[in-house]
């Protein structure tokens, strides 16, 4: 068992056990540091964790101040618990550790009828995106999530789902429900998608490759979305594609997908955050910035 215990530094909290965890000391900054603890892996697959130190008898853990860690050190503590009750070290054994132990923790979106559900499992490269059941045929998690719960959009990335909830329920109602229902799927080892499915961000750069060739402003107009504007957006649970640029008007178009598509403020942020970086990066190639919701 182990005791939280709060440090001089409110960013890093320390989880200690009566029992010797190693006899040296060891730091991770990111995943590929972590190649010799599968827990440590799966405590960076969280979006707020930023460092993890193991020496002697505890595990300190520091975050990114994204969450409090009032509302998520019992869950972080649970899930080293419950992997050391069933492994017996934090460090990797010769044999490959099969099963891992599951855990989703939900995250507010700045899209009120969206919920951000993250897991410390990686769950695709892709961008997955279904907002009715028959375009959840070959999503298997999308499809059981529209037969069981009044949805109407499921957003898969990266290790995080984000959920658009129907106007006429409140995620109180449903919020911890769907969280154990992911959690059990994904512990369960069940499919994300079918070989059969085909991202939509693939389709959509697929429709617009003749318009992009020979188009050197469009490459740089991707260029931007990726370095400065899709990090910030995916934190929040969305995604954002490039879909056209007209050189006569320097009209942008942009899909936005997950927690962005309908977002109240994402007008706000299309305007103040997207459109204002493309035109501070690239001066006088733009003249504005117009959204489809995926």
């Amino acid at each position: 068992m182990f005791t939280i215990e709060r440090t001089k530094n409110d960013s890093i909290i320390k989880f200690v056990t009566n029992e010797i965890l190693t006899e040296g000391s060891f730091e991770y900054n990111n995943i590929d540091d972590a190649k010799n603890s599968k827990l440590v892996q799966q405590l960076f697959y969280l979006p707020f964790i930023k460092s993890v130190f193991i020496s002697a008898n505890f595990i300190a853990i520091e975050r990114y101040k994204i969450v409090e860690w009032q509302d998520v050190e019992m869950e972080l503590k649970a899930m080293i618990e419950k992997y050391l009750n069933a492994y017996g070290s934090v460090f990797n054994k010769e044999e490959e550790v099969q099963k891992v132990a599951i855990q989703v923790y939900t995250e507010v979106t700045p899209n009120p009828n969206v919920m951000k559900y993250v897991s410390n499992k990686f769950l695709s490269k892709q961008r997955i995106e279904a907002v009715n059941l028959d375009e959840a045929k070959e999503i298997p998690l999308a499809k059981e999530l529209f037969k069981k719960y009044p949805i109407k959009e499921v957003f898969i990335a990266e290790n995080y789902i984000s959920i658009a909830k129907n106007d006429d329920i409140e995620w109180f109602e449903i919020q911890n429900d769907v969280r154990s229902f992911i959690r059990l799927y994904l512990q369960e080892g069940k499919p994300i998608v079918t070989e059969n499915y085909v991202p939509k961000e693939v389709e959509v750069l697929q429709q617009t490759k003749e318009n992009r060739a020979n188009d050197t402003v469009s490459e740089e107009i991707i260029s931007v979305l990726e370095e400065y504007i899709k990090p910030a957006v995916t934190a929040d649970g969305g995604n954002i594609m490039f879909k056209s640029y007209d050189k006569e008007t320097k009209k942008v178009e942009v899909v936005l997908q997950g927690a962005c598509s309908g977002c109240p403020s994402s007008t706000i942020t299309l305007k103040n955050g997207i459109e204002a970086t493309l035109k501070s990066v690239l001066p006088n190639k733009i003249s504005e910035v117009v959204a489809i919701n995926g």
